[in-house]
């Protein structure tokens, strides 16, 4: 079976046990209450985290059945945090379509937003009586961190000295820990040791940094149509990503990002195209472009040396050698 074959095998289990769980929550029901989140899961979406708690459950001796719990509450728990991200960053579009606070309102995402946190739990509750106590433990912790790590976010805006480092260990706990939760949770539903686990936690750590600054590299230099997201919203924001970081430390390219801090135009004005291309330029004359493709790659190579202290044989490893390269090939 060729690499996307199994991920859309994975996706297609992923996508029906949601399905199948969801209809217990009917669109319609209770006020309205859960149409937001129909509508935000028929957006489908890549899937990732749910299928790399699947697919390691299945590399480490599954069946992968037993992870569909752990898979099924952090993809609903991903997609609550999208849902309130959208509110905080005023983002108008997801996955190509109004965001749930543009279609409905802000009350309607927040609160929908709660119940699908609640449902992300329901969901785990099924997890195998012997690994809940672990998986459970591991998706709390991680549920906080992924929100200390959207404050710290946040309070960026407002910072004035922001360094790499902190910006990395910022997207770890926004982005990355998710990743390496789901593939500790696939694993210890298969019955994998401890450190085995750690081995392919250290390796989703990895591989979710490298996905979000491919993320912030896609949603400056993207195409609209690509990405399904309004390109240049960082920029309009103010955002301090690495691309910004980078640009900010080189003299020639400061005195524009200066210039434009501070300035909220509203999307799709003459405006804000002359912001987003201006501050654009100038991370390019910075080289952040290069900066970011260079430690996206030292962070794959990182999940593929976690991956290999796995001794998986060349076909159980070759899909994760995939999935690790991937993310930073892709354009959506």
């Amino acid at each position: 079976m060729t690499n996307d074959a199994f991920h859309e095998r994975l996706k297609s289990q992923v996508d029906s046990a949601l399905a199948g769980f969801l209809k217990g929550y009917p669109a319609g029901s209770r006020d309205g209450l859960y149409d937001p989140i129909h509508y935000l899961m028929d957006l489908g979406g890549k899937r990732i985290r749910p299928v790399l708690a699947l697919g390691v459950c299945d590399v480490e001796g599954g069946p992968m059945e037993r992870a569909l719990p752990a898979a099924m509450a952090v993809e609903l728990f991903h997609n609550f945090t999208l849902m309130h991200d959208d509110i905080m960053d005023a983002a108008p579009l997801r996955r190509g379509r109004p965001t749930v606070h543009v279609k409905w309102d802000e009350n309607a995402a927040i609160l929908s937003g709660d119940v699908m946190y609640t449902l992300a739990l329901t969901a785990l509750e099924a997890t195998p009586s012997e690994a809940l106590p672990d998986v459970l433990r591991m998706f709390n912790a991680t549920a906080r961190e992924v929100c200390e790590g959207q404050q710290t976010d946040m309070a960026f805006e407002s910072r004035e000295a922001v360094d790499v480092g902190a910006y990395l260990g910022m997207i770890r706990l926004k982005t990355s820990v998710l990743l390496a939760a789901s593939a500790y949770m696939g694993a210890r539903c298969a019955g994998a040791s401890e450190a085995r686990a750690k081995a392919w936690y250290d390796y989703g750590l990895h591989v979710g940094l490298a996905f979000q600054i491919q993320d912030d590299y896609l949603d400056t230099f993207g195409a609209s149509g690509s990405t399904g997201k309004q390109v240049g919203g960082d920029i309009l924001a103010d955002k301090k990503t690495l691309l910004w970081l980078t640009a900010e430390a080189d003299p020639e390219a400061k005195p524009v990002l200066d210039a434009w801090k501070g300035i909220s135009p509203a999307t799709g004005t003459e405006q804000a195209e002359a912001k987003i291309d201006a501050v654009r330029a100038a991370m390019l004359a910075a080289g952040a472009d290069d900066v970011a493709r260079a430690l996206m790659a030292e962070h794959v190579g990182a999940a593929l040396q976690s991956l290999a202290s796995l001794e998986l044989s060349a076909d159980q490893g070759a899909w994760f050698e995939g999935l690790a390269q991937h993310v930073t090939s892709r354009t959506h």
